[in-house]
């Protein structure tokens, strides 16, 4: 269980209450109210980050932080109901853009490039950003210490916005990934010097013991904004900008802040003496962990094994059309297997997840689960497809003009001769591809798909374990993994006895 800011003390109500204070202008007008009201009983699909710790991240199974309480307490005052995709920064822009969701609140900056893109709500948090090193460096005390050394910030936000804009003049290189715990890890490695990151992101990750320390001032920077397309959904946008007028007006967006931040939630709250929970031991990590490392396992299996059958089913056909007469279906096998087998595997889930609901002009239902298996089993059925047809033709020639000879046909002699041997075969190549297929569902997480990997990037984005959680998940794939081809291959030796 992740530790968490308790306490309603007269200190933290107020400081609270001055980061609420900043940029905290509201647009609401009695127009504003009015559109509002259009929102009432329908049904909105909001998409998130996914490891974004203290504004989104999972305790306990359920996505709680500072943007899923205030756009639930919104949805709730306002008399509406959505429905939150956990994606990750940059999917969730994409789910945006697609329509596959009608808004984005994911600790988002608002800016003037996107604001060229999307309509924003009245800012919700006025953020900043800080410098932080590995907890047992003194080398790095400062931007000029820096020189000639690599940072890392997070891609899309104000810690990666400030690195850039003073990278030049302290001769530094920034390298951006996507996910906080990955920054921290790379600095504690050693592959990178330093992290940039917005500052309520940093010191919660150093409550949490994240391993760094914050060596920097504070850089005052943009605010966060909840975003809707532009010119889409005015009356969602509306409705935010009431609820969470309010949220400030009832005193409840403070305790909101102080509930994750406690201090912190400051304007001019000091970082640098972040005070830290006890570490929890690995067997209590694991135990934490476990629930929702299972719940992930059975995701992957399930998408595996439905996968597994429609690509089996599509190597067949396809590989058939390979070895048949008809020139016509083996250049269109050709085609198939050219295309699946030549492109990444990432390409085809965004295509699918992303692309097809934009192309067709609105959202689909299901469609995570569908893009996934359309993603793995066109892909493996690409894979299958060649492994039948060349395990159709290692049978030896003789066999076919021997039962021919006897007076069978085409087809029998394919169904009674060749396919029987065909299948003994390929059949340690297809047990081969189906443990492949298992960890190629790995990469649906990007899509925002709730398997095993994903589950772990839940847990780690809030604890900060990455290499336990890791190592968690590596013993769960190798079990499972090996499980599956004993039983595959108990099953290959009756079927071709």
């Amino acid at each position: 269980m992740v530790a968490k800011y308790t306490g309603g003390t007269s200190s933290t109500k107020a400081a609270a209450s001055s980061t609420a204070a900043a940029g905290s202008e509201s647009t609401v007008t009695d127009a504003t109210k009015a559109l509002a009201k259009q929102a009432k009983g329908k049904h909105y699909t909001i998409a998130t980050d996914t490891t974004f710790a203290p504004f989104e991240f999972r305790e306990g199974g359920k996505l709680v932080g500072i943007d899923m309480d205030i756009v639930n307490a919104v949805a709730k005052s306002q008399g509406f109901d959505i429905d939150i995709q956990s994606l990750g920064f940059n999917a969730a822009l994409q789910a945006l853009s697609s329509n596959q969701a009608n808004a984005v609140i994911a600790g988002m900056s608002i800016t003037d490039e996107r604001k060229q893109i999307y309509d924003f709500s009245d800012p919700y948090f006025q953020s900043g950003v800080q410098m932080a090193v590995a907890k047992n460096d003194t080398s790095i005390t400062k931007y000029a210490d820096l020189k000639g050394k690599t940072v890392t910030a997070k891609t899309g936000s104000e810690g990666e916005s400030y690195a850039k804009s003073v990278a030049g003049k302290y001769g530094f290189t920034v390298k951006s990934v996507d996910q906080s715990a990955t920054m921290y890890e790379m600095v504690k490695s050693g592959n990178a010097a330093a992290v940039f990151d917005d500052y309520p992101v940093l010191a919660y990750g150093i409550s949490q013991n994240n391993g760094l320390k914050a060596v920097t001032p504070k850089v005052p920077e943009g605010s966060y904004g909840f975003a809707v397309n532009k010119g889409k959904n005015p009356e969602l946008l509306a409705a935010f900008n009431v609820g969470l007028k309010e949220l400030r007006d009832s005193g409840q967006y403070d305790k909101i802040l102080t509930r994750y931040l406690g201090n912190n939630a400051s304007a001019s709250a000091d970082t640098n003496a972040v005070k830290t929970v006890k570490k929890t031991s690995f067997w209590d990590l694991a135990k934490q962990s476990f629930p929702a490392l299972m719940t992930g396992l059975r995701n992957t299996l399930i998408i595996t094994a439905l996968s597994f059958i429609i690509a089996l089913i599509l190597g067949l056909g396809f590989g058939l059309m390979r070895v048949g007469t008809n020139k016509v279906l083996g250049w269109i096998a050709k085609i198939y297997v050219a295309v699946f087998r030549g492109t990444p595997v990432l390409v085809w889930a965004f295509f699918f997840y992303f692309g097809i609901p934009q192309l067709v002009g609105h959202s689909l239902p299901n469609w995570l689960w569908i893009s996934g298996l359309l993603t793995l089993s066109l892909n493996s059925g690409s894979y299958l497809t060649e492994i039948i047809r060349g395990a159709i033709q290692s049978v030896d020639i003789g066999q076919t003009e021997g039962a021919r000879s006897l007076g069978m046909t085409s087809s029998q002699t394919l169904r009674k001769v060749v396919l029987p041997q065909a299948v003994k075969i390929g059949t340690p190549s297809i047990i081969n591809q189906l443990v492949i297929m298992l960890k190629d569902s790995s990469l649906l997480l990007t899509i925002g798909f709730a398997d095993l990997l994903y589950q772990a990037q839940q847990l780690y984005a809030s604890n900060f374990r990455v290499t336990e959680t890791l190592l968690m998940v590596g013993i769960i794939y190798f079990v499972a993994i090996t499980l599956l081809t004993w039983v595959a291959n108990i099953a290959d030796r009756r079927l071709n006895k």
